[in-house]
């Protein structure tokens, strides 16, 4: 599991290591990380670290001093280091000191676009995970001309100009190849549109003992996700393992009660029960389903339901379904549909999945704002619904109303943007709702599954929900390593 603590909390453990360190050891750490990471990058893009170009980017804070440092490591290698000294008064003095014994140079700000055009490698050391609202006016033309360059761009501990708290993204950036993150993640390595500038992310251990209880955010990995998919016992029989219940689907949607179904069905539950209008296209597709048309109080026995995808205006069944002691998943139009006071007054756990679309149209806000700050708006949809979230994207953020951690998802690719995708999650997700896990880990462990899916399924090239409903065993043995 990769975990991510908030800036606050980095800080102090920081703070504690130090009082029991030399001084300077902590900086001498990290920058030993980071110049073995550069070293690495060097060899790929310039054949070896010996003779090739490194520009350091430089502010005035400690990831100054980490780039500082590291480029004196490189260039006592061979390599010609320039520092570029964004404020050159407030520059730390040791690293810049033991850049110079080492050979290397400084400069300006000004003649700095033409340096970076020539270099293999370029250092972000401008701001650290203190920086709020994006670059200042100086730094942009340096982060514009990285950007031109054919250099590798490895950022120090995050990419300058990105809020490490949030993952949001309030101005310039710079966008980075690799990110050499110190001591633990930062929530903006694991969510977007952070996470989109940080390139490949590796993490340096320099020694931080950091509580569990004060994550803020959490990326489930294979050997976690092994842990909660459900398996059935010797003596397990349908209804022991789960019936989910999927109230999806509209004379103009059929497709999507199919979809949510073929999603169901992959999902661990025992037995699937459809109840909807799309009744002979979901049993002509799937003959092992249960299917009534007598509305979800008389489907007879759930653990958990499904309402919404492709449900058109059918309030009815929504609220239906809201009134049932069992666990819901509420999706597409259920979530328009759906009385938010009946979603908060429930006692059974209730787990929402909209895209930014949706959650924006929940919160009353424009879908920028929820695409901008992903984290925030999942975390105060749960908030006000009382209710377990789970926001869609290309980073997918589940947050539990409790609070706590939320989980993030990257296992997706972009080939799941297509119509029908999100209703084989649904049902993917009630599925494992009815196996008994809590809402966090269904939504999370469904999310993964689904995301790996997408990526058996399409292998570079577009695939249909259909595809990605049907690649999803294979996902499941591939996490099990069946």
């Amino acid at each position: 599991m990769r975990t991510a603590y908030s800036v606050e909390t980095v800080r102090n453990a920081e703070r504690e290591l130090m009082a029991r360190l030399p001084e300077g050891a902590l900086m001498q750490r990290a920058a030993a990380g980071l110049a073995a990471a550069c070293a690495q990058v060097l060899g790929r893009v310039a054949g070896r670290v010996y003779g090739s170009r490194v520009v350091l980017l430089v502010g005035s804070g400690d990831n100054g001093g980490d780039a500082l440092y590291a480029g004196a490591r490189l260039a006592r290698r061979g390599a010609g280091v320039t520092a570029v000294l964004l404020a050159p008064d407030r520059a730390h003095g040791g690293g810049l000191a033991a850049l110079r014994r080492a050979g290397g140079r400084t400069m300006s700000g000004e003649s700095a676009p033409a340096d970076i055009a020539r270099a293999d490698l370029v250092l972000d050391g401008i701001v650290g995970i203190g920086g709020k609202g994006g670059l200042r006016e100086a730094a942009v033309p340096l982060a514009d001309a990285a950007a031109r360059s054919r250099a590798a761009v490895v950022a120090v501990d995050l990419p300058s100009g990105v809020d490490a708290d949030t993952g949001e993204v309030r101005g310039a950036v710079v966008r980075a190849d690799l990110t050499v993150t110190f001591g633990a993640h930062k929530p903006a390595l694991l969510i977007d549109p952070a996470r989109e500038y940080a390139g490949a992310v590796r993490l340096v251990d320099i020694g931080l003992a950091l509580p569990a209880e004060a994550a803020e955010a959490e990326a489930l990995q294979h050997a976690d996700m092994a842990l909660l998919l459900p398996v059935p016992g010797a003596e397990s029989d349908k209804y022991r393992r789960g019936v989910v219940g999927v109230a999806a689907g509209s004379a103009r949607y059929p497709g999507a009660a199919v979809l949510a179904v073929a999603g169901a069905l992959r999902g661990g539950a025992g037995a699937v029960r459809y109840v909807g209008p799309a009744g002979d296209a979901v049993i002509a597709r799937f003959p092992e389903t249960l299917v009534s048309d007598e509305g979800p109080k008389r489907a007879g026995r759930v653990q958990a339901w499904v309402v919404g995808p492709g449900a058109g205006d059918d309030a009815s069944t929504v609220a239906e379904v809201l009134a049932a002691e069992v666990p819901v998943l509420i999706d597409a139009d259920g979530l328009r549909l759906a009385d938010p006071e009946a979603v908060r007054s429930r006692t059974a756990p209730t787990l929402m999945t909209p895209h930014a679309g949706e959650a924006a149209a929940l919160l009353g806000v424009s879908r920028e704002e929820v695409e901008g700050a992903r984290l925030s708006s999942a975390r105060e949809l749960a908030a006000r619904y009382g209710a377990a979230v789970l926001l869609k994207g290309s980073t997918t953020v589940i947050a539990s109303p409790d609070g706590g951690p939320v989980r993030v998802n990257a296992t997706g690719t972009s080939w799941l943007a297509t119509a029908g995708s999100g209703d084989v999650l649904s049902g993917l997700a009630g599925s494992l709702l009815a196996t008994g896990l809590p809402a966090l880990d269904a939504g999370s462990t469904a999310a993964y599954l689904h995301g790996l899916a997408g990526r058996l399924a399409a292998r570079g090239a577009p695939a249909g929900a259909h595809d990605v409903a049907e690649a999803i065993p294979a996902a499941w043995r591939d996490v099990r390593g069946d």
